[in-house]
């Protein structure tokens, strides 16, 4: 009977260790797809402006998926480019490095080519108008041993056996230089955690980045999002947008990435203009969801 019980306990350790793991192994992955619905009439945006690309949209509600080019969506990797500022801005203000979203980092007194960059920003300013080398100064100021410990920890770009990332003297430039890549599922699941505090970071942290990515709200809907826009390692253009909309108090999460040959293709409007005249399409943006 000892033996019986002692067995029993053992089996029971290692179904919780089990059970743990698969949950770390699938921090990032937005749900099971068994709900899924192909879209392929959403091609028709990504053709007309002469891009590939995935969309998903997640209904919280009912767990139903909506996705258009689910091998893409599911499997292919790609930089986050400025979608990491998601991740940074957390682990920012987790380590204490930045305080809230009103925190300033001044300006080096480099022009840039973005006039906006061009001055002192605060957090919340330099999230909004995607402030490359502000973000590059709060991954300095993180530093590098602390950076590779919360993307363990997150398990961030690791999904599908991919290798973890091994930050060395790229601290500033790793989520643009394609050493680390995400799918689009990985960045779904990402701010659906998001948006219900459910990653490894406190409460706060959460809420503060939460609320710097709503761009629009009025009485029919809140829309909020970070974009990205980088080179890939095959020297084309890569663009995502990922966030959530909510009508009546109800989240839908969602996201883009689109890809062009051309390395000079202006993503900047092109991502938002698809993104709603997707969600127009469903119904979205009207009030009568």
């Amino acid at each position: 009977m000892l033996m019986l019980l002692i067995a029993k306990s053992r089996r029971a350790s290692f179904c919780r260790v089990l059970l743990l793991t698969c949950c770390i192994s699938a921090a990032f992955y937005s749900c099971s797809l068994n709900n899924a619905k192909e879209d392929p009439g959403l091609e028709k945006y990504f053709r007309e402006n002469q891009l590939e690309g995935c969309f998903a949209l997640f209904d919280n509600g009912t767990g139903l998926f909506t996705v258009y080019n689910m091998g893409r969506y599911r499997d292919s990797a790609y930089l986050p480019a400025s979608t990491f500022k998601i991740v940074n801005a957390l682990i920012g203000i987790e380590t204490g490095r930045v305080k809230d979203s009103s925190d300033i980092i001044p300006w080096d007194g480099i022009e840039r080519r973005i006039p906006e960059w061009n001055k002192d920003l605060s957090m919340q300013s330099a999230f909004t108008v995607s402030s490359v080398p502000w973000f590059q100064e709060l991954a300095r100021r993180i530093g590098k041993d602390t950076m590779q410990h919360w993307l363990d920890t997150l398990g961030y770009g690791q999904s599908k056996g991919r290798q973890k990332i091994a930050i060395a003297n790229n601290l500033d430039t790793f989520w643009l230089d394609n050493s680390v890549k995400v799918t689009a599922d990985e960045q779904l699941g990402l701010v659906k955690k998001l948006y219900f505090q459910q990653l490894p970071f406190q409460p706060r942290a959460q809420r503060i980045v939460s609320a710097m990515m709503k761009r629009e709200d009025n009485s029919n809907y809140t829309l909020s999002y970070k974009t990205g826009w980088a080179i890939s390692d095959r020297g084309h253009a890569i663009g995502w947008i990922v966030g959530w909309i909510e009508e009546n108090r109800h989240p839908y999460f969602f996201v883009l990435q689109a890809e062009s040959p051309d390395p000079n293709y202006n993503m900047s409007s092109v991502r938002l203009r698809i993104l709603k005249d997707i969600l127009g399409q469903y119904g979205f943006m009207k009030g009568a969801k």
